[in-house]
């Protein structure tokens, strides 16, 4: 990524303090995707990186991260797949249960949706603690794919969620565009 379009990116985050509780500064993405310009830098970006890593499958996050890998799945010329929470998807699914601060949550894929032989990129749009992240990597393999890499337009980085996922890549890429 070039730093026009690192610069680019930064420009339409917008900080909002206290939000959604006090001391807590909240990264809007919401004018970064309503700006064109930005919305498809942002997409040639992460569409860069699953053309590199040869990824034959897109899987975004639930739910921000829908909005990022579908375009992205659809520039690469792959396909996109949803995880998204328990509950949520009809048919046969594989669930995944994962920590939280307090309690546990579960994400889920169609179980037919991944296969042997799927070289999947997993887009979201924030690593904070990594623990949906490293849910959706045991499904990925649970369905007998292969993991090509994990994308996010922005890494909290003072939450250590790299630090939870480099136990669990196997070798794959973490690519953030932004760190904070």
């Amino acid at each position: 990524m070039t730093e026009e379009t690192l610069r680019l990116l930064l420009s339409r985050i917008k900080d909002v303090p206290d939000y959604p509780q006090p001391g807590v500064m909240f990264k809007d993405i919401t004018p970064l995707l309503a700006d064109p310009a930005a919305f498809g830098a942002l997409t040639d970006a992460l569409a860069g990186l699953c053309s590199t890593y040869g990824a034959t499958k897109i899987v975004g996050l639930e739910a921000r991260g829908f909005i990022l890998a579908a375009p992205v799945a659809v520039q690469a010329g792959v396909g996109f797949v949803p995880v998204r929470k328990a509950g949520k998807l009809p048919g046969a699914t594989l669930k995944q249960a994962y920590a939280l601060e307090y309690g546990t949550a579960e994400i889920e894929v169609h179980a037919e949706d991944l296969a042997p032989g799927d070289r999947v990129m997993v887009i979201d749009d924030v690593l904070a603690t990594g623990g949906t992240a490293e849910a959706s990597l045991e499904l990925i393999r649970r369905a007998g794919a292969e993991v090509a890499g994990v994308a996010v337009l922005m890494e909290l980085g003072f939450l250590a969620g790299r630090a939870r996922l480099e136990a669990v890549l196997g070798g794959a890429p973490l690519d953030a565009l932004i760190t904070v």
